[in-house]
């Protein structure tokens, strides 16, 4: 009896730890979920929300080089839609038709005829930073066409995304270098006369660049292809998972780099060419050309930059609070009106050039006449 006993208590025993084996058991102050998951239990992407998921059969076609993550309703309604696959690339298009002709007729124009070497520096370097942000527009035209459907592998993906921001940042502030120019120029003429011109030139141009190179160092390291299960597409940038350890911190990376790429440069822009029409406004010379070129780049800052860069900020912010992605739709378009910016650079030289012609001498408030080439 005794040994008949103990074996039903055994056996007991090992059904009840087969049966526990096979429940998962919640952590200590956590409530078992029941049912499907929500679109909340999805990690996070830098833009838009994606989670990965074991393809079936039927999709290791699709899935066998590259991760698969699944996202919500709303993005692949957007990544299908009109939006997506016609607006966004139309606006590209029209800004590589105007833009890539325009820019290097510029960089012609400046290297060849320009006779101040700190302007023909400071447009050189404007010039070749749009003409690289539209060749990338090249690539992004494509994929928006081909359903937002990356095709040129993992290495184009990184160095279309990190010349596609990093340019953008580089007219910024190569724009911020020719508002501080121009406004030494004009409202402090005897100091900039006083200024060694051409290493104060290269140096901020050389500066420019090699500061947002190394800010997009990280996105030329982390993988920027992933393959969605639905749509079946590979999308380049769009959809990352942000809780593998390798993406984790780019949300807290970007919203400094958004923040600290327009802020700053907006806030001085601003302020020279705003100082720049006061002391003009104050003069009795026709600088009719001058305040349309001041006027001129205060509407690129406007209109082009600070829309995608308040939306874009906006959308980290989100993710980082929240986990919401809705705001990157709006964001896409934005970004179509900061592709503008490159067709509107050379007309700024045009104007710029004008000046730099009608006006030669400055009358400062002690009356006296200085020459200055701004």
């Amino acid at each position: 009896m005794c040994v008949e006993e103990t074996m039903r208590k055994v056996l007991l025993l090992v059904l009840i730890s087969l049966m526990l084996l096979g429940v998962p058991l919640p952590a200590e102050g956590q409530k078992p979920t029941k049912g499907k998951r929500n679109a909340s239990d999805t990690l996070n992407p830098r833009t838009f929300k994606g989670r990965r998921t074991e393809p079936n059969s039927t999709e290791l076609n699709l899935t066998a080089l590259l991760p698969g993550l699944e996202v919500t309703e709303h993005v692949t309604e957007f990544t299908r839609g009109v939006i997506s696959t016609h607006l966004i690339p139309a606006a590209y298009i029209i800004a590589i038709i105007i833009g890539i002709p325009a820019n290097g007729i510029i960089l012609w124009t400046v290297s060849a005829k320009t006779k101040a070497f700190s302007t023909a520096v400071l447009y050189c370097s404007l010039a070749v930073s749009d003409l690289l942000f539209l060749l990338t527009l090249v690539f992004k035209v494509h994929y928006h066409l081909n359903g937002n459907d990356w095709v040129f592998g993992e290495a184009a993906c990184r160095v279309v995304t990190a010349c596609f921001y990093g340019n953008a940042y580089c007219s910024i502030h190569t724009l911020m270098c020719i508002a501080i120019k121009r406004y030494m120029a004009i409202v402090h003429p005897f100091t900039y006369k006083s200024l060694p011109k051409h290493p104060c030139t290269i140096c901020c141009s050389l500066a420019v660049w090699a500061i947002f190179i190394i800010a997009m160092v990280p996105e030329l390291l982390i993988k920027q292809t992933y393959s969605l299960l639905q749509p079946k597409v590979t999308t380049c940038h769009d959809v990352l998972p942000l809780d593998n350890p390798s993406h984790s911190f780019l949300i807290n990376y970007k919203m400094a780099l958004t923040f600290l790429g327009f802020a700053p440069a907006f806030l001085v822009t601003v302020f020279t060419y705003g100082s720049i029409l006061r002391e003009l406004g104050r003069s009795d010379s026709d600088w009719l050309h001058y305040i349309k070129a001041s006027t001129l780049v205060l509407v690129i800052f406007s209109v082009c930059f600070m829309p995608s860069s308040v939306i874009h900020f906006a959308h980290y912010v989100q993710l980082y609070s929240s986990g919401q992605d809705h705001f990157y739709m709006y964001y896409s378009l934005a970004v179509c009106l900061c592709g503008l910016h490159s067709c509107l650079d050379p007309f700024l030289f045009a104007l710029m050039s004008k000046t730099t012609r009608s006006k030669r001498t400055f009358m400062s408030y002690r009356g006296k006449h200085i020459s200055i080439s701004t």
